[in-house]
Formats: C-alpha cells, sequence, structure tokens
C-alpha cells in the first residue's frame, strides 16, 4: 500500500483470517436483499445479528453500538425506525443534516447523531451545534476549527480521528503512521478530547487488516471507542473489537 501503510497491515493478515466472519457473497446483493422488508423489520435483523456476532466474539451483550446511517433519507423514512427504539443515527453531510435532524431531535431529545462524512472547515460551527459526535477529523485545520468553536458555544460533541487505514488518496482520513501523533497534538495543542478512532477499509479488500490496524492504533493512542464496519462487513468489525458500527444500505436498502 501507499504511504507506508501496508506492511503494517499485511502484519495482521494472518490473524484477521481466523476472524473473518464475513461468507463469501454475502454483501454484494445485500442492498437488493432489502425487497419488501420494511426497515423496521430490517433494523431488527441487524439487530439480532449483531447481537450474535458479540457473542461468537466473545464480546459482552450490548458492547457495540449500532449506528442507523441515514443520509439521503428523509424524516418520513426514518422516523419508524426511531419509533421502533433506533436512537442513534449518522449522518455525511452537515448542510443535509440540519434540514432533517433539529425537528426530529426536538420531538425525540435523546438521539445521538453522528457525522460520519468529512467535515468542511467551514462548516465547523454547525457541526458542533448538531452532532453529538464527530467521527471524522483528520486535520490541523479541522482540529483547530473545532477547538475554537467547542470554546465559544460550550458544546463539546465527542470527537473520533478517521484514519486512511488503505492509504487511498480519493478517501479523506489521516495517514496511519500520521495517527497517533496527531490525536496527541489534538489533545497537547488543541485541548481536544480525542475519545475513538474510524476508518473505512477499501472495498476491494479484506476489511480484517484493516480493522486489526485500527484496534492496535487506538490503543497506541489510548482511546477507546473503535467505529469501524458497514452493512457488508459489520460482524468482521465485531470480530475485531468494533464499539459502534454504522449500517445504511442494509437497513433502509439502495440510496
Amino acid at each position: 500500500m501507499p504511504g507506508g501503510s501496508g506492511n503494517v497491515v499485511a502484519v495482521f493478515t494472518m490473524d484477521c483470517r481466523t476472524r473473518q466472519l464475513r461468507r463469501p457473497g454475502q454483501d454484494e446483493n445485500q442492498s437488493q436483499d432489502i425487497g419488501m422488508a420494511s426497515a423496521v423489520e430490517q433494523f431488527f435483523t441487524v439487530k439480532a445479528r449483531i447481537a450474535a456476532a458479540e457473542r461468537e466474539a466473545g464480546r459482552q451483550a450490548g458492547a457495540v453500538t449500532l449506528v442507523v446511517v441515514s443520509k439521503t433519507f428523509s424524516a418520513n423514512d426514518i422516523s419508524p425506525v426511531i419509533e421502533a427504539g433506533q436512537r442513534v443515527f449518522g449522518e455525511n453531510r452537515v448542510q443535509e443534516a440540519q434540514a432533517k435532524w433539529p425537528a426530529l431531535k426536538q420531538a425525540f431529545p435523546d438521539i445521538e447523531l453522528h457525522l460520519i462524512g468529512p467535515l468542511q472547515s467551514n462548516k465547523s460551527k454547525e457541526a458542533v451545534a448538531l452532532f453529538d459526535v464527530i467521527e471524522t477529523v483528520d486535520r490541523e485545520k479541522i482540529a483547530a476549527e473545532l477547538a475554537k468553536e467547542i470554546a465559544r458555544q460550550g458544546r463539546s460533541p465527542k470527537l473520533y480521528v478517521q484514519v486512511n487505514t488503505g492509504s487511498e488518496p480519493q478517501k479523506a482520513g489521516i495517514e496511519p503512521r500520521e495517527a497517533v501523533p496527531f490525536v496527541t497534538r489534538c489533545r497537547d495543542v488543541h485541548g481536544l478530547a480525542i475519545e475513538g478512532l474510524m476508518c473505512i477499509p477499501p472495498a476491494d479488500e479484506n476489511p480484517g487488516p484493516h480493522f486489526a490496524l485500527l484496534e492496535k492504533l487506538s490503543t497506541e493512542a489510548g482511546v477507546e471507542e473503535l467505529s469501524m464496519g458497514m452493512s457488508g462487513d459489520y460482524e468482521t468489525a465485531i470480530a475485531f473489537g468494533a464499539t459502534s458500527v454504522r449500517v445504511g444500505s442494509a437497513i433502509f436498502g439502495s440510496r
């Protein structure tokens, strides 16, 4: 892999094979399989699979938080899942979230909203005001802007650093070799309480080594939260220690 992370990831390959839970072909047609099933039915199916993956991995029941990814779906689409009991949701864009979530959060004050898409520095003010968790801190400018807005607003969302475990040039996130020093700078220079790490593995690679790398980096950085795993690989992520998984298409279907 470019950027020097390939050798680090490769170290974990053998162990990853022993913990790889994803079945062959499991995710290729996952969104198509939604069919006529409602989002609520699929929500409970995903919850059951998370519980089964926790048991299989020897994890405590309830150790993994489901973040339902609701990007591109309307408040009308989301509301039945909220009414079914889900309270943690993820959005990719600040502007889209602003259009639908203030009213939903007013109706359901215990909702926890995560920003899981790239954050532009000029949207830091709005992000701090709306989101409860920002998972995509990945550069000094963003850290500085968030620190300023947190101090100004007196509101402190939880913060995760996004790591580009595949060193993909088109993808947001800090390089793996820079992740731990960056977490340290966020704390010492900007006064930010970084609580977790997040990654999105390359779509065409086995996600296991990337999850293993993020787990290793979290230990080195002294953070406890690991946001990793999406609709096609969340069970694998649970085996590698994910504390939250981000699932959208397996619940709502294709966007």
